[in-house]
């Protein structure tokens, strides 16, 4: 067993990542970390059989490039004895639709294909090829978005008991070196030089830079993320307590929409950290993607803001703050309004 099949092995079982004849989406690009991943989960027929199907997304993005890459995911997955979809989404069009960036449009169809074909195919797990050196790329990249702790924390080995990262604690240079002894081919995607894109900044020219100072950054980074996971574990049991004490989730919001109401009085009495993962928690029960600005712009509302004060955050989204609480919701339901829509 190659010293990275045997690691592998070792930590599905250690961390319960995969079960034995669970349905596993494997999403594969054909570049170089996703087709290690496709083999590593393919060779545990023996130990660890598990029914994989690869599923290659086709962006729309590149189209001189995307007939070679889902051929070549095809032809590994016919060798390998796995299943292989074939999903075509429309960045292009969405993005515009949605005013996203193309970046952030690909990611959010990419997971939602992997849904539509886990559903059809009844795979309980997805598993997707982030490596050591995506999560020290994705630190900083939340860090330069003002990320908060459990931002910062970094991705972990399974999210939701439902998309697992085998890769996450191996570096690049493991997943080439496993490629090249077990001849297996895949191929680069010419997007990954784009500087266009925030990812690539990071990886090509910040974290570049920063080896400069410090050769191990990248370990350093990761090192940071696993110590900020094991507190932030604790924090988040502490704040599921708290955010009981706290708060009121019903559906008195427009179209069924849920209003979250706050004991004013009772968030400010806990601690400046749990304050914030309960207004966290608040905007994330409310289907917004909370930043460390709202946060705070909750947080001073409750604690300086007068009875009748209000927030105005995306999509219709209102906190109002009167009679000892704070009261978030939708009044108009979702949609792009300004000013007081109470």
């Amino acid at each position: 067993m190659h010293p990275l099949e045997k690691k592998i092995f070792q930590l599905l079982g250690n961390q319960a990542l995969l079960i034995a004849h669970e349905g596993v989406l494997v999403g594969v690009s054909a570049g170089p970390d996703s087709m290690a991943l496709l083999h590593l989960l393919a060779g545990f027929a023996d130990g660890l059989p598990l029914n994989i199907t690869a599923v290659y997304v086709d962006h729309g993005l590149r189209p001189a490039e995307t007939g070679a890459e889902a051929e070549l995911v095809k032809d590994t997955a016919a060798r390998l004895g796995t299943g292989f979809e074939l999903v075509r989404v429309d960045v292009h069009a969405e993005a515009a639709r949605q005013k996203k960036s193309l970046e952030h449009m690909a990611r959010d169809l990419r997971y939602q294909a992997f849904d539509k074909v886990a559903e059809k195919i009844g795979a309980v797990k997805i598993a997707v090829a982030h490596t050591a050196d995506d999560q020290a790329e994705e630190i900083l990249i939340r860090l330069l978005r003002g990320a908060g702790r459990g931002g910062l924390a970094g991705m972990k080995l399974m999210r939701d008991s439902r998309i697992v990262r085998p890769l996450l604690s191996t570096p690049k240079e493991e997943i080439l070196a496993y490629l090249q002894a077990r001849n297996a081919p895949f191929l680069e995607d010419s997007s990954n030089q784009d500087l266009r894109f925030l990812r690539n900044q990071v990886r090509l020219e910040i974290l570049p830079f920063l080896e400069r100072y410090n050769p191990a950054v990248r370990g350093t980074l990761r090192r940071s993320a696993a110590i900020l996971q094991d507190e932030e574990d604790l924090l988040a049991q502490e704040a599921a307590c708290c955010w009981q004490e706290v708060a009121v989730v019903g559906e008195g919001g427009k179209d069924g929409l849920p209003m979250v109401s706050l004991d004013t009085a009772k968030l400010l009495a806990l601690h400046p950290a749990l304050q914030r993962r309960v207004a966290e928690n608040m905007l994330l029960v409310m289907g917004a993607r909370p930043d460390s600005r709202q946060i705070e712009q909750f947080i001073t509302l409750a604690r300086e803001g007068q009875g009748g004060g209000q927030l105005h955050f995306g999509k219709g989204l209102r906190i109002v703050k009167q009679r000892g609480v704070l009261i978030s919701s939708y009044p108009q339901g979702l949609g792009a309004g300004r000013g007081n829509l109470v």
